[in-house]
């Protein structure tokens, strides 16, 4: 076989410092367009990203020369001093230091793809605890 072949896909989730609920849906569709054009920049494959006020959630694709400290790093890092110098909100914005990353099989792609799509009328229902509780009990099933 020549070259590479890596179908490694990664569900991460992060929030908000404190989970303040500050990510307005005007926010929110500027920020997740500039991590969209951000991760394209530096290369990274980023499938879907959504969110509600006090989260995100992104699907990355990895390629074999990435590791996703460096991803989520550079993700996280670039917005928060995005929505800062952006003037976009009254007070200095941070996410939570820590994050959650859920492996996802290929043939699940699509299914996680939906999920993310789908996290404004989740969330309707659901907080972030309980969001995090069920992923972590389907992955020990």
């Amino acid at each position: 076989m020549t070259g590479n072949l890596i179908y490694l896909y990664v569900h991460a989730v992060w929030t908000t410092k404190h989970r303040e609920p500050c990510l307005n849906k005007s926010l929110r569709y500027q920020l997740l367009e500039h991590i969209r054009n951000h991760a394209k920049k530096k290369d990274i494959q980023l499938e879907i990203i959504n969110g509600v006020e006090d989260h995100l959630h992104c699907l990355f694709k990895m390629k074999s020369t990435q590791s996703i400290a460096e991803i989520i790093k550079n993700v996280k890092g670039e917005s928060s001093r995005w929505i800062n110098e952006s003037g976009l909100l009254n007070s200095h914005f941070q996410w939570q230091d820590g994050y959650g990353v859920f492996s996802v099989s290929p043939q699940n792609v699509g299914k996680v793809k939906r999920y993310i799509f789908n996290q404004e009328s989740h969330h309707k229902v659901k907080k972030i605890d309980e969001e995090l509780l069920e992923m972590v009990n389907l992955l020990a099933e």
